[in-house]
């Protein structure tokens, strides 16, 4: 059954490796849902965070192969509870003053911020797992998005309880 792994790759930071990665992919016919990639707090590596979808054998196929490349430090697929991730959403929602409350409001809900207002708009910001995401821009569809940009998820594992 083909599901939704994250996938957290430490690389080199070298030129070419994303290439290199994603070129692996896209070569073996496997889907990149979602790609992230971002410094760690060792300026000579970076972190990929990967959503592809598959089952649990191709998943472990496309994880032997990454170990394979050069310029991988580190493949780690997590598991459902083994980590912990988040994704950034920024929307222009239509909100004239007379239902800017009931926005606000829902802001409040999710933890979001509004980050520009304008006479018919907000731009917002919500920060949550993805499937939250998912739910929080069903709720507030109908009060009409202009536009909308999301990270990615980006994901780290969970420390152990002694660590």
């Amino acid at each position: 059954m083909n599901k939704r792994h994250t996938i957290s790759v430490l690389v080199e930071n070298n030129s070419g490796a994303l290439s290199r990665i994603s070129g692996l992919f896209s070569a073996r016919g496997y889907n990149i849902a979602s790609l992230s990639v971002s410094a760690t707090e060792d300026h000579g590596v970076s972190r990929m965070t990967i959503v592809a979808l598959g089952d649990d054998a191709i998943i472990e196929q496309i994880t032997k192969q990454l170990n394979r490349l050069i310029d991988v430090i580190k493949v780690l697929d997590f598991k459902d509870k083994e980590s912990v991730d988040r994704e950034l959403m920024v929307a222009t929602i239509q909100a004239t003053h007379k239902i800017r409350h009931e926005i606000v409001s829902l802001l409040d809900i999710y933890n979001g911020k509004i980050l520009s207002v304008s006479n018919r708009s907000l731009v917002i910001e919500v920060s949550e797992r993805s499937d939250v995401l998912d739910d929080f821009i069903a709720i507030i569809s109908p009060y009409g998005i202009r536009e909308i940009a999301r990270s990615g998820p980006v994901a780290l594992a969970k420390p152990k309880m002694n660590e």
